[in-house]
């Protein structure tokens, strides 16, 4: 059984041992409902480093909306069992109060590449997630970090982050892990209702169909304008953003002449999906 630990002072002497043996330690950070994504993250751990940590930790600081953190699902039990398998040396699940003990007052921002986009529709989210991160960083002392690029922005982030600070973590992004229909994995698909879920899939179709657009020579207004009817008349109750941006630093573009991303947030059925591709 994997051993679950909730305070950073049993986690840091095994940690220790293991870097005294020179042994790289990779941490996974997650906030549970693990799904084959997550997994994934893991093997890639597995692959680079011979210790790994998963965190499970619904972190508090990054929800604008406390009725989506109630909703958030909680599901450690079968995320330990989906982990058994998998080689982890160890699951840190730390309480709220470990995290953000009484008096905690640090907030780690990142301006700019954080402002845009889930930063224009979810004030402090960046902030809570970089905090948190950066906490997590210094929790379990892991020297990789490993993240879903289904999350583009917020690995955008947590790299600027990790580089400004000096932090000696290299953060490793994986491409993201899709069903067979298309639609990005996410803990999010599981409050979709059976019909909601069956639509949900057109999100990724439209943004296909929008990087075909972009790259034939059609200009992104108008391609996203298209795409962006394709969401609505496919069910969806609106779309926050969909936007073509520099892959690396996440500035607007109007063509994809260099490595660009085209990212989108739309909410179905009251739960909002997020997804990106390359252009």
């Amino acid at each position: 059984m994997i051993p679950i630990l909730r305070r950073v002072a049993d986690l840091r002497p095994q940690v220790a041992e293991w870097r005294a043996d020179r042994q790289a330690v990779a941490v996974v950070p997650t906030m549970g409902a693990l799904h084959a994504g997550h997994l994934s993250l893991v093997r890639a751990a597995r692959a680079r480093c011979p210790r790994v940590i998963v965190t499970i930790f619904v972190n508090p600081a990054q929800f604008n909306n406390p009725e989506d953190l109630e909703k958030y699902p909680r599901t450690e039990n079968a995320d330990a069992e989906l982990l058994a398998p998998e080689g982890v040396d160890a699951v840190f699940a730390p309480l709220v109060d470990e995290v953000y003990p009484p008096g905690f007052a640090t907030t780690v921002s990142v301006a700019g590449i954080s402002e845009p986009l889930e930063g224009m529709h979810r004030p402090g989210h960046f902030a809570g997630v970089a905090t948190v991160v950066a906490k997590l960083f210094g929790m379990t002392g892991a020297s990789h970090a490993f993240f879903g690029e289904k999350d583009w922005q917020q690995l955008a982030v947590i790299r600027r982050m990790a580089a400004d600070l000096d932090l000696p973590v290299e953060v490793v992004g994986c491409p993201t892990l899709r069903d067979s229909d298309g639609l990005a994995m996410s803990s999010r698909n599981a409050r979709l209702s059976p019909a909601a879920r069956a639509l949900a899939p057109a999100l990724h179709r439209a943004m296909q169909g929008a990087a075909r657009s972009l790259r034939g020579g059609v200009k992104a207004g108008k391609a996203l304008e298209w795409a962006v009817a394709d969401v609505l008349n496919a069910g969806f109750d609106s779309v926050d953003y969909m936007d073509l941006r520099d892959a690396a630093t996440l500035g607007s573009v109007e063509a994809p002449d260099a490595p660009a991303r085209l990212l989108a947030a739309a909410t179905l059925d009251g739960v909002r999906l997020i997804d990106n591709i390359a252009v």
